[in-house]
Protein backbone atom coordinates (compact mmCIF):
# COMPACT_ATOMS: atom_id res chain seq x y z
CA UNK A 1 0.00 0.00 0.00
CA UNK A 2 1.32 3.40 -1.01
CA UNK A 3 0.89 6.35 1.33
CA UNK A 4 1.14 9.92 0.05
CA UNK A 5 2.94 11.66 2.91
CA UNK A 6 2.32 15.08 1.33
CA UNK A 7 -1.38 14.85 2.20
CA UNK A 8 -2.37 16.49 5.46
CA UNK A 9 -5.85 16.52 7.00
CA UNK A 10 -5.28 20.13 8.08
CA UNK A 11 -5.20 21.10 4.39
CA UNK A 12 -8.12 18.87 3.38
CA UNK A 13 -11.61 19.79 2.22
CA UNK A 14 -13.10 17.03 4.44
CA UNK A 15 -13.51 14.75 1.43
CA UNK A 16 -13.86 11.67 3.62
CA UNK A 17 -16.85 13.28 5.34
CA UNK A 18 -18.88 12.71 2.16
CA UNK A 19 -18.27 8.95 2.16
CA UNK A 20 -20.83 6.41 3.40
CA UNK A 21 -19.80 5.56 6.97
CA UNK A 22 -21.39 2.29 8.10
CA UNK A 23 -21.02 1.72 11.85
CA UNK A 24 -19.72 -1.84 12.20
CA UNK A 25 -18.84 -1.59 15.89
CA UNK A 26 -20.07 0.44 18.85
CA UNK A 27 -17.65 3.32 19.38
CA UNK A 28 -20.10 5.48 21.29
CA UNK A 29 -21.32 7.63 18.40
CA UNK A 30 -24.09 9.83 19.84
CA UNK A 31 -27.46 8.64 18.51
CA UNK A 32 -28.27 12.07 17.01
CA UNK A 33 -25.55 11.42 14.41
CA UNK A 34 -26.83 7.97 13.39
CA UNK A 35 -29.38 6.78 10.87
CA UNK A 36 -30.45 3.49 9.31
CA UNK A 37 -29.93 2.88 5.60
CA UNK A 38 -32.24 1.00 3.22
CA UNK A 39 -30.59 -2.31 4.18
CA UNK A 40 -31.04 -1.79 7.91
CA UNK A 41 -27.41 -0.91 8.60
CA UNK A 42 -26.53 1.76 11.14
CA UNK A 43 -24.71 4.61 9.38
CA UNK A 44 -23.51 8.09 10.12
CA UNK A 45 -26.23 10.63 9.35
CA UNK A 46 -25.51 12.84 6.38
CA UNK A 47 -27.22 16.17 5.90
CA UNK A 48 -29.21 17.09 2.78
CA UNK A 49 -26.04 18.30 1.04
CA UNK A 50 -24.31 14.94 1.60
CA UNK A 51 -21.84 15.99 4.29
CA UNK A 52 -21.59 14.06 7.59
CA UNK A 53 -23.71 15.57 10.35
CA UNK A 54 -20.76 15.29 12.77
CA UNK A 55 -18.56 17.58 10.68
CA UNK A 56 -18.03 21.00 12.22
CA UNK A 57 -18.60 23.31 9.25
CA UNK A 58 -16.41 26.10 10.66
CA UNK A 59 -13.30 24.06 11.47
CA UNK A 60 -13.79 21.10 9.06
CA UNK A 61 -13.05 18.82 12.02
CA UNK A 62 -15.07 15.94 13.39
CA UNK A 63 -17.12 16.98 16.42
CA UNK A 64 -17.12 13.39 17.72
CA UNK A 65 -13.54 12.42 16.84
CA UNK A 66 -13.03 10.29 19.98
CA UNK A 67 -16.28 8.40 19.27
CA UNK A 68 -16.03 8.27 15.44
CA UNK A 69 -16.96 4.98 13.75
CA UNK A 70 -14.38 2.28 13.08
CA UNK A 71 -14.53 2.95 9.32
CA UNK A 72 -13.50 6.55 9.98
CA UNK A 73 -10.69 5.42 12.29
CA UNK A 74 -9.37 3.05 9.65
CA UNK A 75 -9.25 5.62 6.82
CA UNK A 76 -5.55 6.36 6.64
CA UNK A 77 -4.48 9.90 5.83
CA UNK A 78 -2.82 9.79 2.42
CA UNK A 79 -3.80 6.15 1.89
CA UNK A 80 -5.60 4.75 -1.15
CA UNK A 81 -9.13 5.43 0.16
CA UNK A 82 -8.18 8.98 1.12
CA UNK A 83 -6.69 9.62 -2.32
CA UNK A 84 -9.77 8.14 -4.02
CA UNK A 85 -12.07 10.38 -1.95
CA UNK A 86 -10.02 13.44 -2.87
CA UNK A 87 -10.17 12.52 -6.56
CA UNK A 88 -13.91 11.92 -6.69
CA UNK A 89 -15.10 14.78 -4.50
CA UNK A 90 -14.29 18.03 -6.20
CA UNK A 91 -17.03 20.07 -4.60
CA UNK A 92 -15.69 22.06 -1.64
CA UNK A 93 -17.76 22.39 1.49
CA UNK A 94 -19.83 25.57 1.64
CA UNK A 95 -19.32 27.15 5.01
Amino acid sequence: MTIDHDIDCAECRACCCRLEAVCLTDTGVPPRFLTEDAWGRTCMLRLDDGWCAALDRDTLRCRIYAQRPLVCRMLEMGGPDCIDARATIDEPLSR
